[in-house]
């Protein structure tokens, strides 16, 4: 039996009326307020106003992509959220913020779905020959909710919201393409045992990065992390997808109409342990098992593992990894949904969605800071779990590889620049689907208030 779903757009509509109302009655008495006192509650609607917070921010971005058999892509877009959280009034907060992308130059394929097969997904009529930017026109609620701390130590979220949990691996808002994943539904973060965070969430319906509103199904999430030092910490957390489908049946399964339902437990070491004052010791050891669930096809049934270890010397780091999505014998493999995949086995995307042969991703990644400069490199083996059928006959288990180097300067708190370049280099070819090579490159302008 699926979750019964709450009136998730009702509920919207309702928070969205109320918001209206908090603004219109802000803005009406905001001339007659004195400036409020910090420390003291706001005393008016128009002081919470006053006393808030921005959740605004500008990102300016162009991405070339150069893919073999499609036309080059290049795009230049602009990200506005535009947003204000109120100050706490009778221990309730407003939050809202709107979101809205504009294609500045639109010579690539944005991904935006319709009713044709999933490679040539595209909003413009012509561009389906283009390599993919899934960056779409947009404009719409980015967020919206209601925040309350009226519990001790208890952060309670009523609306669309962003939400990223531990290395956002499982559950993330995709924060580095210009229409961010978000969730409509209710939060809760509790703090009340010392070091210990409790996180658990319902929600009913998720709006992905291709402006796709998915409603058939609920997504329930506990998550529960402990820091031992600052620095380090163990989580264990779970993961419940009624959502029987995501867009990704033909890919997972081989059908589009095979329930994508399915659930997922494990439990994540991670940190950077101190040495003395200049060594830090750096690890991470995750497992997860991934299964079916309210009524989800028989065949997901797959596990999860990363381990790694490394070294940083000050601003120096230096480490190696190993992450496996695991394969059900060629039939299914792990599969990331909410994740923010963007980050995993490499940035040219190649493998948002996991083959059913599995991942076997082995990599090595430095950085290092000085001043207002940042710097990262990392380089990727990528190979299947289970041996795969080759282009032109036998088979093999080595996808390719893939390096990546980024270097971002802060001129001031509100001004960050950004370049990043991805190139990704197929081995033996994937008769599924050929996995070809792939070049990126990020020009990116960060504007926040």
């Amino acid at each position: 039996m699926k979750p019964v779903p709450l009136h998730t757009h009702t509920l919207m509509r309702r928070i969205r009326c109320l918001g209206v109302s908090i603004l219109l009655t802000g803005a009406y008495s905001v001339s007659f307020a004195a400036e409020p006192d910090p420390m003291t509650p706001p005393a008016s609607i128009s002081e919470a106003i006053i006393s808030g917070k921005p959740m605004t921010n500008f990102r300016l971005r162009y991405e070339h992509v150069d893919q073999d058999g499609l036309t080059d892509a290049n795009g230049l877009t602009l990200r506005s959220l535009i947003g204000w959280q109120t100050a706490p009034y009778h221990e309730i907060s407003l939050a809202a913020q709107l979101i809205n992308v504009t294609q500045l130059q639109d010579h690539f394929n944005d991904g935006v779905p319709y009713s044709g097969p999933i490679y040539a997904y595209s909003s413009h009529p012509g561009k389906e020959t283009y390599a993919k930017i899934v960056d779409p026109d947009y404009t719409g609620v980015n967020q919206l909710y209601l925040e309350s701390d009226a519990i001790n130590n208890t952060r309670i979220r009523l609306g669309r919201q962003q939400v990223n949990l531990d290395n956002v691996r499982f559950i993330g808002d995709i924060g580095f393409r210009q229409v961010m994943q978000v969730y409509d539904g209710v939060s809760v973060l509790n703090k009340s045992i010392a070091d210990t965070e409790i996180y658990v969430a319902h929600f009913e319906s998720v709006r992905q990065i291709n402006t796709k509103l998915r409603t058939d199904g609920a997504l329930e999430v506990a998550n529960v992390k402990y820091k031992f030092t600052p620095t380090e910490s163990i989580s264990a957390y779970g993961y419940f997808s009624s959502f029987n489908n995501l867009g990704y049946g033909k890919a997972w399964l081989g059908n589009d109409n095979a329930d994508q339902s399915n659930h997922t437990l494990g439990l994540r070491l991670d940190g950077a342990h101190k040495l003395n004052d200049d060594w830090k010791l750096l690890y991470t050891a995750e497992y997860a098992r991934q299964q079916d669930y309210s009524g989800g096809d028989s065949r997901i049934d797959a596990h999860y593992y990363k381990l790694g270890a490394g070294a940083a010397l000050g601003n120096f780091s230096l480490r190696a990894d190993q992450e496996l999505l695991s394969s059900n014998n060629g039939l299914y493999a792990f599969q990331t949904p909410f994740g923010t995949n963007h980050l995993f086995q490499g940035w040219v995307d190649r493998f948002l969605v996991t083959p059913k042969e599995g991942i076997r991703d082995t990599f090595i990644t430095a950085t290092y800071k000085t001043g207002d400069f940042a710097f990262f490199a990392d380089y990727h083996w990528l190979n299947s779990d289970k041996n795969f059928n080759r282009t032109g006959g036998g088979s093999g288990d080595q996808y390719g590889t893939e390096w990546n180097l980024a270097a971002s300067y802060s001129y001031n708190k509100n001004l960050l620049t950004k370049v990043e370049y991805g190139q990704y280099s197929e081995r033996d070819q994937y008769a599924a689907g050929r996995i070809k090579d792939t070049d990126k490159l990020w020009l990116t302008l960060l504007y926040t208030f």
